[in-house]
């Protein structure tokens, strides 16, 4: 039997921008989380390197492995082998990595909603059961331990992620050892997204692994190093589980770009460049912030980290994807339904990405102030 799923909305969202900039649109793409800078300079001056030098072929790189790891004790001061390692096409395919080896189908997995679409229906497409817990402002919009320890039955798994999307918001390290210590009890295995650790505002996210070494970690050297569209990112698994997560990777995706592993080595050498960017993303939330109020949203979970802003438009509309659209054919503002993430409560929600430039987040407020006015008075 075919797994249903829902649409990711912010595709269509995007597809209706980019015609209307084909038109002669201007547009400001706020809709996906992906940063508008490029990959820093030596990942590109690498990468031109091997393709003048390189025939490539099917290749895990041993020598990224070791720096991944040598990243995760410089950063977090937690100890990992290189063999925990399983690089991926993505942080995507990671995910389908740790799901598919670690669990069977039928199996419940707990999560956050709102939490990032993927997860739902990810864990649909593997004949799994998504056991999506509500979190509201008042919890951050992050899942608690109390909320964990009250599912009934146990699920088998739960995946949690901090800084989290759509929100941004990151989990207290307490919180952290709260929900490991729930987990141990009730036998709950734990999948970290990652993905957004270095993009932090207000303190430093923290790996799972501080606290729980047996979870398995999903990242990518998408945003923090500002690489999506090279598709690289790496599942790390305790050590009893790496073979076994070996094997399917193997088998489900071969190996992740040869390309994008040379680059990835080399944009440890950017580290100043990339810290550069958050100084960037900081400015924008400060911006956006400032101007929420002044658009009447003043429902909004303050970005701990990542680079989002998810918004209640509760008191204008209950169709978040109608009031998308309608914002960017009226604006040329693209974003993202809250419907993408949360499929009871994100009809009244928003998501703004600022991960693009300041001035264009500067245009953005420009467009939206009269825009959202004139919403408040019909």
């Amino acid at each position: 039997m075919n797994a249903q799923l829902e649409p990711f909305h912010a595709i269509a969202i995007s597809k209706l921008a980019h015609a209307l900039k084909a038109q002669g649109r201007s547009i400001i793409h706020m809709e996906f989380g992906q940063p508008s800078t490029g990959a820093p300079k030596p990942a590109i001056a690498k990468a031109h390197a091997v393709l003048d030098a390189e025939s490539m072929g099917y290749w895990e790189s041993a020598p990224l492995k070791e720096r991944l790891a040598q990243f995760y004790q410089e950063r977090y001061g937690v100890m990992v082998s290189a063999d925990q390692f399983v690089l991926t096409c993505g942080a995507s395919p990671a995910l389908v990595l740790a799901l598919s080896s670690m669990f069977s189908p039928g199996d419940r997995i707990a999560m956050a909603r709102p939490g990032y679409v993927a997860y739902r229906n990810t864990l649909k497409a593997l004949h799994m059961e998504p056991v999506e817990i509500a979190c509201g402002e008042d919890v951050g919009f992050q899942l608690t331990a109390a909320a964990l320890a009250a599912v009934e039955p146990a699920p088998n798994g739960v995946i949690i992620a901090s800084p989290a999307n759509p929100t941004g918001t990151l989990i207290k390290a307490d919180e952290l050892q709260a929900i490991v210590a729930v987990c141990r009890e009730r036998g709950i295995r734990i999948i970290s997204d990652e993905i957004y650790h270095g993009l932090s505002y207000v303190e430093p996210a923290q790996t799972i692994l501080a606290y729980e070494p047996q979870a398995l970690v999903v990242s990518s050297f998408s945003k923090y190093f500002s690489m999506a569209g090279w598709r690289l990112g790496w599942l790390l698994t305790p050590p009893e589980h790496v073979e076994r997560a070996q094997a399917y990777c193997g088998n489900l995706f071969l190996t992740a770009p040869s390309l994008s592993q040379h680059a990835g080595l080399a944009a440890f050498d950017a580290l100043d460049e990339l810290e550069s960017h958050i100084d960037v993303y900081r400015e924008n939330r400060r911006l956006l912030l400032a101007a929420l109020p002044e658009l009447g949203l003043t429902t909004v979970a303050p970005p701990d980290g990542a680079f989002y802003i998810y918004a209640s438009i509760a008191h204008l509309t209950d169709d978040s994807l109608a009031f998308c659209k309608q914002l960017l054919e009226d604006t040329g503002i693209a974003s993202a339904p809250g419907i993408d993430f949360d499929p009871v409560d994100g009809r009244h929600f928003i998501r703004f990405s600022f991960a693009v430039s300041t001035p264009e987040i500067a245009e953005a407020i420009r467009r939206m102030k009269p825009w959202f006015a004139a919403q408040s008075k019909r």
